[in-house]
């Protein structure tokens, strides 16, 4: 039997060298410095600007089985947490080459699998020391965060909490003690839920230091300019806050007066920023140095957490936030837009001017509003024989008539504006613009449901299913405006807003003139709205900075020095398979380090991908000071939370804020990132067996004519 495992280990293992070097082209997505990757297509000399495990995957021809293998991996832990897809890719590559250089010593397949799967078990429990209740992080980031010289240049300075103020107020340096001089920006009524956003604009994308906010009241056409020297955000002026947030002179009866003159972005109620701005806080230690996505999503938090006092909702629904990208528009105009913002051609858009600030009829279609649509389940007649299944709608007179009597069915009951959650027949796109009646297709689900919450209209599947009670009502359609109160008209496509009163949906309007960084930039902002939606699900958080994968370092450690016991031996009892009658136990010495060795070219790439270690050699050995110093305190886990405490663990002074000088510690989701472990040995040990039953190479013939083949099973 040791002689056909070492036949067999002798063999290729193709699958998990090809798992190899398709995780190679992800190193650099590691850490909060990533470096981007272009993408070229071959057939159309396109390129596309890439910077996560998904894109690189989806750009890459796979044709292999392991390929196909890591796709259907990534893509389903995508599909649950959207993070932890580049750890994944970068573990599945790791592991694989431990796991070849674990059969260049013959250890036996089974002995791999099972020492991998306990070590990997042992390790998921054994990090559950440095996990934090989300309260307990608020809390201390709140508390943190209140620093006189958080986001500071040499001209101005801005309170680290004026990025979720309540109403971003600037005094002037002259007399900044009078409150009467306050020029309230992105402020509006809390009535009025569908305010003009663009007017008024403070972009997210500016950077920490510097401000130039353009200031527009609704009736003046002309743009002043607040220059960054000569304003101070006052937030974090401890002399202008009282024991409750409705007694301040910053609170919302303060500007009660000037919120008919003013419309933009409510940003939250609360001065305080130590009673509700942790979520905005928390966002920004999820980020992992994503500032520009960090400062939009922070805009969507405090509108939110500014209904949720209201209406008693969630403080954070990741169900009310769409995306719409916008090319051609530099990257500070981009911003949070209450309503639906999205994209039409230029006929539509003409129908727009012509219903614009008119209620309108809508009505929502929950799949294609096509003749051929039929819903999922849809069974045909068993006694019907089908002469012509798609008939062209233009020459066939059965398509004329669908698309007159669909038409007729819009006017009857005045629809004006149409949802389609699919597909949308261009001949009948066509009729309704010529009849004004607006038509978007495309619509996701939530949107849908958005719309239906508040308009009182329900979605039905064919318009034959149509009456009066499924058409709602109170919905407005205007073009999208720039902050100077510009329609903008970007070519073949036109950005139009589709709002209506007491909607909570929130668009995130993302800008760029770089076409190829265009889906680079909405990743990065639905990547942190997940890793913030996951957190409060979990209720807790990993510590970041590479806490947990050193604690997995340590822990390893001291089960690969534990001595052998006799009684363990007898656990290979229990595999009945003459393929699996190794004991694991004699092989953890080899098979334990190798596991651990994934974990540690981890934390090595990602410090040497931020610069904070010349090379890899280099981060290997300062990991290695860290475990020995974990090992001589006694308890890895009290070292690790005094040295995260610290700052100190593994970051080098070169951190995503520390160009701004921001205490802010990094956190990781629980769930996504032992999830993206367990998937990433899954896969590795998946290919390996299948390599082990599969037999190849050059040398296969004797190995079948060998006594070894008699231990084989064959499939």
């Amino acid at each position: 039997l040791p002689m056909a495992f070492r036949d067999v280990n002798a063999r290729r293992h193709i699958g998990l060298q090809r798992l190899s070097s398709l995780a190679l082209a992800g190193r650099t997505f590691l850490g909060p410095m990533k470096s981007c990757k272009f993408i070229v297509d071959e057939s159309t000399n396109q390129s596309t600007l890439i910077c996560s495990a998904v894109r690189l995957i989806e750009s890459l021809d796979l044709t292999t089985a392991a390929g196909q293998l890591l796709n259907e991996t990534i893509q389903a832990q995508k599909k649950e947490f959207n993070t932890g897809m580049s750890t994944l890719l970068f573990l599945v590559g790791a592991w694989s080459n431990a796991v070849g250089e674990c059969l260049q010593q013959n250890v036996p397949v089974s002995a791999i699998v099972s020492v991998m799967s306990e070590g990997l078990n042992s390790c998921c429990e054994r990090v559950q020391c440095l996990q934090i209740a989300i309260h307990d992080v608020n809390k201390e980031l709140c508390s943190s965060s209140v620093k006189p010289n958080a986001f500071k240049n040499k001209t101005h300075q801005i309170g680290c909490d004026s990025l979720l103020n309540a109403q971003i107020c600037l005094y002037s340096q002259k007399d900044i003690s009078a409150p009467e001089e306050v020029i309230p920006i992105n402020s509006c009524s809390h009535q009025e839920n569908d305010c003009n956003f663009n007017k008024g604009l403070v972009s997210p994308l500016a950077s920490f230091g510097s401000i130039a906010s353009l200031v527009k009241p609704a009736g003046d056409k002309s743009t002043s300019v607040i220059s960054g020297s000569d304003v101070i955000a006052s937030s974090c002026n401890k002399q202008k806050l009282t024991h409750s947030r409705y007694f301040s002179t910053l609170g919302k009866r303060h500007f009660s007066s000037q919120q008919g003159n003013f419309q933009g972005y409510l940003s939250g109620p609360s001065a305080d920023p130590c009673e509700c701005y942790g979520l905005g806080h928390l966002a920004m230690a999820l980020s992992h140095g994503n500032q520009a996505s960090t400062k939009l999503l922070q805009s969507i938090v405090t509108y939110q957490q500014e209904r949720a006092e209201h209406s008693g909702s969630s403080q954070f629904n990741i169900a009310e936030i769409v995306t719409c990208c916008l090319l051609g528009l530099p990257e500070s105009y981009s911003h949070v837009s209450p309503g639906f913002v999205t994209l039409v051609s230029p006929e539509q858009a003409t129908v727009i001017k012509y219903f614009e600030d008119k209620p309108l009829r809508i009505l929502l279609m929950d799949g294609d509003l096509t003749e051929r649509y039929r819903h999922l389940g849809f069974n045909r007649p068993c006694n019907v024989r089908t002469i012509l299944e798609h008939p062209r709608l233009q020459d066939g007179r059965e398509g004329d008539l669908w698309l007159s009597s669909t038409l007729d069915i819009l006017i009857s009951f005045e629809v004006n504006l149409v949802l389609v959650k699919g597909n949308v027949c261009e001949n009948l796109m066509e009729r309704c613009i010529a009849n004004s009646i607006l038509v978007i297709g495309s619509v996701t689900r939530d949107v849908l449901c958005a719309f239906g919450e508040v308009t009182s209209a329900q979605p039905v599947t064919y318009l034959t299913q149509l009456n009066a009670a499924c058409v709602g009502s109170g919905a407005q359609a205007e073009l999208w405006k720039v902050c100077d109160g510009r329609a903008m008209d970007l070519g073949e496509l036109v950005p139009v807003r589709i709002k209506a009163q007491g909607i909570p949906l929130l668009t995130a309007v993302l800008t760029t003139t770089v076409a190829s960084k265009m889906q680079l930039i909405e990743d990065q902002l639905w990547t942190l709205a997940y890793r913030l939606h996951h957190a409060l699900n979990d209720k807790k958080v990993f510590l970041g900075g590479g806490a947990v994968e050193l604690l997995c370092l340590s822990h390893i450690q001291m089960l690969a020095e534990q001595p052998l016991q006799p009684a363990n031996k007898n656990a290979v009892k229990e595999f009945h398979n003459p393929w699996l009658a190794a004991s694991a136990t004699e092989y953890k010495s080899v098979v334990l380090p190798a596991l651990a060795s994934g974990w540690k070219k981890y934390l090595s790439v990602v410090m040497c991908n931020t610069a904070k270690a010349a090379s890899e050699l280099e981060a290997c050995t300062l990991v290695d000071h860290h475990l020995k110093k974990a090992a001589d305190c006694g308890s890895p886990s009290a070292y690790i939370w005094k040295e995260f405490r610290r700052g100190d663990l593994l970051r080098g002074g070169s951190g995503p804020f520390a160009g701004h000088g921001v205490g802010l510690n990094v956190y990781d989701n629980v769930t996504a990132k032992t999830e993206a472990w367990r998937r990433a040995l899954d896969l590795v040990l998946l290919v390996l067996q299948t390599d082990a039953e599969i037999i190849t190479g050059p040398k296969r013939h004797q190995l079948l004519k060998s006594h070894a083949s008699s231990e084989f099973m064959f499939l």
